[in-house]
C-alpha cells in the first residue's frame, strides 16, 4: 500500500521512528518501512552497519530519490516481509535522496553501495512496490506460493 506523507513532526513521529528502529534491529534487518508494519506513513529506517561497526541508523521521513545513476548492478535482496526468500534485483549503484528528519528538516544525501540498495528498497515499499515486483513473473509466483503455503500452516 502506498504511504502518505508525514506532516506532523511532534512526539508521535519521533516515537514511530524509534519503534521502527527497534523492530528492525529485533528482526535483524537492515531496513524497514512503516507500511510494512501497518502504519501507512512515509517513514523508513535503515542501518547497513550490520553490527560490524558501530550502529549507523538513518531515519528517512518523506524520502524521495532525486537522482539515480545510470550504472546498475544485480545483487541478491531479501525482505522482512518475505522471510528466507531472496532474489537477484538490478538497481542503480548510487542515488541521491531527499528526506526529512524527525524534526522536519530537509536533507539531501548521496547513497552508494548497500546504503543505496537499501534506501531504494525501502522507498519502493513506501511507494507500494515490493522487491518481488522487480522479479520475473515465475520467481514472483514461486515466492508468493511459498509464502501462502507458510501462512496457511501457521493458520
Amino acid at each position: 500500500m502506498k504511504a502518505t506523507p508525514i506532516t506532523d513532526f511532534g512526539a508521535k513521529t519521533k516515537s514511530l521512528a524509534q519503534s521502527l528502529l527497534d523492530t528492525m534491529y529485533d528482526a535483524q534487518g537492515i531496513g524497514l518501512a512503516a507500511n510494512q508494519v501497518g502504519i501507512v506513513k512515509k517513514m523508513a529506517v535503515m542501518d547497513c552497519s550490520r553490527g560490524e561497526t558501530k550502529p549507523d541508523p538513518y531515519i528517512l521521513v518523506n524520502p524521495e530519490i532525486v537522482r539515480s545513476f545510470d550504472i546498475e548492478n544485480e545483487e541478491e535482496e531479501g525482505c522482512l516481509s518475505f522471510p528466507s526468500h531472496f532474489a537477484k534485483i538490478s538497481r542503480p549503484v548510487a542515488v541521491d535522496i531527499r528526506f526529512q528528519d524527525t524534526d522536519g528538516t530537509w536533507h539531501e544525501e548521496h547513497f552508494n553501495g548497500i546504503k543505496s540498495r537499501c534506501a531504494q528498497h525501502e522507498i519502493d515499499h513506501l511507494n507500494g512496490t515490493l522487491f518481488i515486483d522487480h522479479c520475473s513473473l515465475i520467481k514472483r509466483r514461486i515466492i508468493v506460493q511459498k509464502m501462502t503455503r507458510l501462512n496457511s500452516l501457521k493458520g
